[in-house]
């Protein structure tokens, strides 16, 4: 397998758009290779990868800190389990709730697959959905914060 050129010029471009679309992450493919930047909102991760290769999309929708900050409030909700969190209940659906919601207790947050299981994940409380620090498709650990309502 012969070594791919990587083009730094392009990266520094395609990190630049990411900048100032605020995207978190961008693919660009042509004939036999793909590139795709990501970012990682905590490092600033820049990512290349061959057209072969099956990449994970590497998503995070706040900082590492300012989820751990989260964990202390009182109206964290919590991941039940660990799984790939899905915000909508189908791809081309609305989100069950964006920043601003207004929710009811036990109204549906959003979804997490475990062991090809969806399991809805209810409000444990209502109020306002102040904070998301989960994006679609999004891998969660046991006890990670999901969201923040007031």
């Amino acid at each position: 397998m012969a070594k791919m050129q990587v083009d730094k010029g392009l990266i520094r471009e395609l990190a630049n758009l990411l900048n100032e679309t605020n995207l978190t992450e961008i693919e660009v493919e042509e004939a036999d290779r793909r590139i795709r930047v990501a970012r990682n909102l905590a490092t600033g991760a820049v990512a290349a990868a061959p057209a072969a290769a099956a990449a994970a999309p590497l998503i995070v929708a706040a900082a590492p800190a300012e989820a751990a900050k989260a964990g202390e409030h009182p109206g964290a909700v919590f991941s039940p389990m660990v799984g790939t969190v899905y915000t909508a209940p189908e791809p081309d659906a609305p989100a069950f709730v964006s920043v601003g919601t207004q929710v009811e207790a036990g109204q549906t947050l959003l979804i997490i697959e475990a062991m090809k299981v969806m399991n809805p994940i209810p409000a444990p409380r209502g109020g306002t959905v102040k904070k998301i620090f989960v994006a679609n498709a999004q891998p969660v650990e046991y006890g990670e914060v999901l969201m923040v309502i007031e």
